[in-house]
């Protein structure tokens, strides 16, 4: 078993104003993508601007903040929030959904694409691989707060988390690593690997959602469902789980829709 490393949740006091890890997690990976973005500006369009680049970026992750707090309202907790709304304010006590931030980040890049004439899938298909890194760093934010731990275990990698977080003190699956190990190294790494020759226009989209599907769908058999759901059917099906099948049907349908489109090299006779 190995130990779990005490680190405080946060980072900073200033006063009564505290700064946690798990936000300096969205900064960093809004950051980090940004970043990239800005070292592929003008592969993707030489004719952007950094101001450009920076609305972009603004405007995304604005989707992400604002879809993935409404996504865990809708997907996670509706009742409790219907129950007292000024609760969805209330983002200090977490809640958060990928799943509904991406459909934030969908709604964010239709907008902007439609006042720069740009389409919406060369957009994604820009975005989806800097997307990891903000998945892998909120991943490790996840693991600093001791929050959304695996099942018990026995196996030599297990951790005890802090009796705050799990008052069982059980050997559990260090999930959130394996969630930073898969959303965040191998798909960046699959998707940036890709991505680095021309792909048929929502190929790297398609790639991005049916990894990340896969991926997820994986983890989930290993991860504590969330305590006011349970799990949904059998057993083991999770609404993680529910919501990452249209992923993966979405994302093999990109794709081959994307390849059967995309213009066929002309076979000249000898």
């Amino acid at each position: 078993m190995l130990p779990y490393p005490q680190i405080d949740p946060v980072a900073l006091s200033l006063g009564p104003l505290k700064i946690h890890w798990y936000g300096l997690m969205y900064l960093v990976g809004i950051g980090g993508a940004w970043w990239l973005a800005k070292r592929r500006l003008n592969r993707f369009d030489p004719r952007w601007t950094s101001e450009t680049l920076s609305d972009l970026v603004f405007w995304v992750a604005l989707g992400v903040i604002a879809g993935g707090r409404l996504g865990y309202v809708l997907f996670y907790n509706l009742a409790e929030y219907i129950a007292n709304p000024t609760l969805i304010f209330e983002v200090w006590k977490g809640g958060m959904s990928f799943h509904g931030g991406l459909l934030g980040v969908i709604l964010a890049v239709w907008w902007f694409g439609k006042r720069h004439n740009k389409g919406f899938f060369e957009l994604m298909d820009f975005i989806a691989p800097l997307v990891p890194i903000g998945l892998g760093a909120g991943r490790i934010g996840n693991f600093i707060n001791a929050e959304l731990w695996g099942k018990p275990t026995d196996v030599p990698w297990a951790m005890i988390f802090p009796p705050y977080s799990d008052p069982a003190q059980l050997p559990r699956h260090p999930s959130q690593l394996y969630q930073f190990a898969l959303e965040g190294v191998a798909l960046f790494v699959i998707l940036w690997l890709y991505s680095r020759k021309p792909r048929p226009t929502m190929a790297v989209s398609g790639l991005f959602v049916l990894c990340y599907g896969i991926f997820r769908f994986i983890v989930e058999f290993v991860r504590v469902p969330d305590a006011q759901l349970g799990y949904l059917a059998w057993g083991w099906l999770t609404m993680g789980q529910v919501l990452c099948v249209p992923m993966v049907l979405g994302g093999i349908a990109l794709m081959v829709y994307a390849h059967r489109r995309a213009p066929q090299p002309v076979v000249r006779a000898e």
